[in-house]
């Protein structure tokens, strides 16, 4: 993969190279490394440092290092998660002897543009999609036989994401540095803040909202990237346009995003395109929190199967207001999120998975 910095596809392939290591396998992951690297080492995996992540045609002059590699190392399986990586990848491992190379797996986590570079996800000798939605979208765009491909949902770690995780200390710190929390009912929308992921679309729910009721606030949380400052900046003046100052709050990044969840009563998601997963949906239900979410994409898979009770028209700001007050009406919530959303599954899946390419014929 490129780097082990933060997102959602870099913790989940440290979680899973955990649970590798638990297993009693060897798990050796190749990237550009980042700040992951110290706990993907400290539970057990090795990190080998190389600068796959260019997309640049000089990423090309380390197609016969990787492949002097992949010959020193003799894994047994090479799974690839993006698509600069997979390139020197699969040009190292395809002139490697046939008979004796390792299998070769892709997991495709998005959407991509269509085009010959990103086709190189679906080179492999088999396909991993994170959703229903991405698996469509690999056989319409590049006409993969479906046996070529299976379904594994991004799994949730349960020690992290799970019910009753709120803490009470963290709960009366939150409130000291916000005050304006306390016995309101509270609306959270996580994600960095960018164009695509709805923040705009929030604070026009918000101002729906706060025509129906006025115990609601909001928290954004998520920060801007450092070359997209301009666009938190937007949010706040589109909040003091919708007089909103007093009714939402922009807290920045946290890393106690799960004891967020633990404390909101409602969760949103508000991407306006569709997105591969939503991995914040079946995040957020795992700690018991209802979602709501536009019916479109990755992450209504999760809201269909668990809690269909917060599906919305697309992009409709009016209707996801009213939804939300229906929801915050009701004395109880009836979450139930299927085991395949869970890290167990979704290890033992992908394990499935290299089980039956080895032993499958080579040299397809």
């Amino acid at each position: 993969m490129p780097a082990l910095d933060a997102g959602g596809v870099e913790r989940g392939t440290v979680e899973f190279a955990r649970e590798l290591v638990k297993l009693g396998h060897e798990s050796i992951v190749i990237s550009n490394g980042g700040r992951q690297v110290e706990t993907l080492e400290a539970e057990g995996s090795r990190h080998i440092c190389m600068p796959i992540h260019r997309k640049s045609l000089r990423s090309l002059a380390l197609v016969r290092p990787m492949r002097r590699l992949l010959a020193e190392l003799k894994p047994d399986v090479i799974h690839v998660r993006s698509r600069a990586p997979a390139w020197i990848t699969w040009l190292a491992w395809r002139k490697l002897p046939v008979a004796t190379r390792p299998r070769l797996v892709s997991t495709v986590h998005g959407m991509y543009s269509v085009n010959a570079y990103s086709a190189i996800m679906t080179k492999a000798e088999h396909i991993i999609a994170i959703s229903d939605c991405v698996h469509d979208y690999i056989t319409s765009n590049y006409g993969i036989d479906p046996k070529h491909i299976t379904r594994i949902y991004r799994g949730l770690d349960p020690s992290i994401f799970k019910q009753n995780s709120d803490n009470p200390d963290w709960r009366n710190r939150l409130y000291q540095a916000y005050p304006q929390f306390k016995n309101k009912r509270l609306l959270v929308m996580p994600g960095r803040l960018s164009r695509w992921k709805g923040q705009e679309a929030f604070l026009d729910v918000m101002h729906h909202l706060c025509d129906l009721r006025q115990d609601c606030h909001g928290i954004v949380v998520g920060d801007a990237e450092e070359n997209k400052q301009h666009y938190l900046q937007e949010l706040l003046d589109k909040r003091k346009a919708l007089g909103l100052d007093d009714k939402v709050t922009f807290v920045g990044h946290r890393a106690d995003i799960q004891s967020f969840y633990s404390l909101a009563d409602i969760t949103c998601h508000l991407s306006n395109k569709a997105e591969p997963f939503g991995r914040t949906v079946p995040e957020a239900l795992a700690c018991g929190c209802p979602v709501i979410a536009y019916d479109r994409g990755g992450a209504a898979e999760s809201l269909h199967q668990a809690f269909p009770d917060g599906l919305v028209e697309a992009d409709n700001p009016e209707a996801f207001a009213r939804r939300a007050h229906e929801l915050l009406e009701r004395e109880a919530i009836d979450i139930q999120l299927p085991e395949e959303f869970y890290l167990r599954h979704q290890v033992d899946a992908t394990l499935d998975v290299y089980r039956r390419l080895l032993d499958a014929p080579r040299g397809g």
